[in-house]
């Protein structure tokens, strides 16, 4: 299953976010899945709109997003939330 990672960023630098991810991606991996990248084009001249299109974009192409702890305070992962259950992505709450 090509699966892509759904977790709160903000404030975060790119560094944080990998870390926190890279206990579930193993897991994932050892699982059989294929983990979509959804950390785009890192830097301080791109608004989180332009991330959030970005993820938009990736879910085409993914059966499954996982969200990570946080993810309902955090507008981006609420819109690919919303997104993922009217389009059928299958989704697990970690």
């Amino acid at each position: 299953m090509k699966v892509m990672i759904s977790q709160p960023m903000r404030g975060k630098s790119e560094e944080q976010i990998r870390t926190e991810r890279e206990e579930l991606i193993k897991e994932l991996e050892a699982q059989g899945h294929e983990v979509v990248d959804t950390i785009f084009d890192f830097g301080p001249e791109k608004n989180p709109v332009y991330y959030l299109a970005k993820s938009i974009e990736t879910m085409a192409d993914i059966d499954a997003v996982i969200f990570m702890q946080g993810w309902e305070q955090a507008r981006g992962c609420k819109i690919e939330y919303k997104i993922a259950l009217e389009y059928g992505k299958f989704i697990k709450i970690i």
